[in-house]
C-alpha cells in the first residue's frame, strides 16, 4: 500500500514540475511573440538617443557607455552590427546570440543579462542587479513556490486516503484469516468510505450466515439422531416379529426424517444464495389449492394478485396449515385480503395460541413452546424466511376471540431480483 500512496503523490508532484517545466519554455521560446519584445525595441530606441552615432569615435562611445552604466548601476556592452565589442563598463559581458532579433534574455556562466538592437543595427548588452532580476525567473520562482506549497498541501489528503485503505486491508485480512467479528473504521462519505461500509455490511452477512449455519448444524445433528434411533430400534424389533403396525410406525419416522431433511436443505439453501423467481400469483387461489389436503379447513377472503415465487409461497402455506394441525385444534380457517398495498394471509384455529413472552422466538429454527415435542422447530421459521424474502414479514397476531392465529404480509407489487431454489 506504500507503493499506492508514493505513486499519487509523486504523479502529483510530477505535474506541477511538468507545468513549471512548460512555463519557463513557453517564457524563453515565445518572447518574441509576447509584449516583452516591443519592450526591447524601446530600449533599443532609448539607447540609441543617449549615445553618439556609429560612426563616432571610440572613445565618445566608451565615454557614453560608462556615463550610462554609472547612471543606471549595470553592467554595460555595446557591440558593432557585426557583434564585434565597441565599448564596455563593468564585468565582462557576453554578444548577443541573435543578429537578427529584437533582442532578448542571455544566460551565461556569469549571470542572465538582456540584450537588444539598436536602430543603427549596434546591439547593447547590460546585466541588471539583483534587484532588476529576469521576470523569467520571478515566474520560476513563483511556479515553484506553488508547487511547493501543493506538494505539502496534497501529502495529507494522499496519505489519509491510503491509510484507509490500509485499514480497510487489513480488516479484509483479518476476515479472510477467521476473524469474523472484523470491521473497518468509516470515515467520511466519499468512494473509500461507502467502501468500508459495503465491507462491514459483507462482514456482518458472512458471520450472520456462518453463525445460522453453525447452529442448524448443532441442532439438526440432534434432532436427526431421535428418528435415526427409533429407526434403529423399529428395524431390530421388526427383525423379531413381523408387525403391520410396527411396519407403519417405522414409514412414519421414515416420512419425517425425510420431512426434517427437506426442511433443514431448504432453510440452508435461502440461507446461502436466496434468489427467487418471480411471476404473477394468485394468493387466494394458491390458498385454496393447500387447503384443499386438509380437514377441517375453511378459506375466505378477496383475490389478490402479486408477484413471487409460487413454489415458495405455497410452502409457506403448506407450513401454515400443518402448524396448526400438529399444534393447534379444529377448525382451521385462512384469510386472504387486501390492505393497502399489502396482502394479508391470516391463519387461525382453535387453539390456546403462542404465549406472548415467545410470539417472536417461535420463528427461531429448532424452537419450541413449552414442552411440545411435535415437529422439528423449523417450519415456522420457513413461513418468516419466505415471507422476508419477498419483502414481508410474518408475525402472532392473536384475537380477542381466537388467540392462535399467524399473519404474513407481503407486498402487492414490486420487483424481485432474486430467484430461490424449489423447494
Amino acid at each position: 500500500m506504500r507503493r499506492l500512496y508514493q505513486k499519487i503523490y509523486l504523479t502529483i508532484i510530477a505535474s506541477l514540475l511538468l507545468v513549471v517545466l512548460v512555463a519557463g519554455l513557453v517564457w524563453r521560446f515565445g518572447g518574441d511573440r509576447m509584449p516583452v519584445a516591443q519592450a526591447f525595441e524601446m530600449a533599443g530606441e532609448l539607447a540609441a538617443a543617449a549615445l553618439p552615432p556609429a560612426d563616432a569615435p571610440a572613445a565618445a562611445q566608451q565615454h557614453a557607455v560608462e556615463r550610462l552604466a554609472r547612471m543606471l548601476h549595470i553592467d554595460l556592452a555595446l557591440f558593432d552590427a557585426s557583434l564585434h565589442p565597441l565599448a564596455a563598463f563593468g564585468r565582462p559581458l557576453p554578444p548577443p546570440t541573435n543578429r537578427f532579433g529584437a533582442g532578448g534574455w542571455l544566460y551565461g556562466a556569469t549571470g542572465p543579462a538582456w540584450s537588444f538592437r539598436l536602430p543603427d543595427e549596434r546591439w547593447i548588452v547590460a546585466r541588471a542587479p539583483l534587484r532588476h532580476r529576469s521576470p523569467a525567473v520571478g515566474l520560476v520562482l513563483f511556479l515553484g513556490g506553488i508547487a511547493l506549497a501543493v506538494a505539502i498541501g496534497a501529502y495529507p489528503a494522499v496519505r489519509g486516503l491510503t491509510r484507509r485503505l490500509e485499514r480497510l486491508q487489513t480488516g479484509v485480512e483479518t476476515l479472510g484469516a477467521g476473524n469474523l467479528s472484523a470491521r473497518v473504521k468509516v470515515q467520511g462519505r466519499d468512494e473509500v468510505a461507502r467502501l468500508a461500509a459495503s465491507f462491514n455490511r459483507a462482514a456482518a452477512r458472512i458471520e450472520e450466515l456462518v453463525g445460522a449455519h453453525r447452529l442448524l448444524l448443532a441442532n439438526a445433528s440432534h434432532e436427526l439422531r431421535t428418528p435415526l434411533s427409533r429407526l434403529r430400534l423399529g428395524l431390530e424389533l421388526y427383525e423379531q416379529r413381523q408387525d403391520p403396525k410396527l411396519k407403519a410406525e417405522l414409514a412414519r419416522d421414515i416420512a419425517e426424517l425425510d420431512l426434517l431433511i427437506d426442511e433443514i436443505l431448504l432453510t440452508s439453501r435461502l440461507d446461502a444464495a436466496p434468489t427467487l423467481q418471480a411471476e404473477p400469483v394468485d394468493l387466494l387461489g394458491l390458498a385454496a389449492e393447500e387447503c384443499a389436503h386438509y380437514d377441517e379447513c375453511t378459506l375466505g377472503g378477496e383475490a389478490v394478485a402479486l408477484r413471487g415465487d409460487a413454489r415458495l409461497l405455497r410452502r409457506l402455506v403448506r407450513n401454515l396449515l400443518d402448524n396448526a394441525r400438529r399444534h393447534g385444534r379444529p377448525p382451521v380457517t385462512v384469510t386472504v385480503r387486501r390492505e393497502g398495498a399489502r396482502a394479508i394471509l391470516e391463519v387461525t384455529d382453535g387453539g390456546a395460541g403462542v404465549p406472548e413472552s415467545e410470539r417472536d422466538q417461535v420463528f427461531t429454527p429448532f424452537h419450541r413452546v413449552g414442552t411440545e415435542t411435535k415437529g422439528a422447530g423449523l417450519g415456522l421459521a420457513l413461513v418468516r424466511q419466505i415471507a422476508r424474502l419477498h419483502g414481508g414479514d410474518a408475525v402472532v397476531a392473536p384475537r380477542p376471540d381466537q388467540p392462535s392465529c399467524f399473519r404474513v404480509s407481503l407486498p402487492v407489487s414490486g420487483t424481485l431480483d432474486r430467484s430461490a431454489p424449489a423447494p
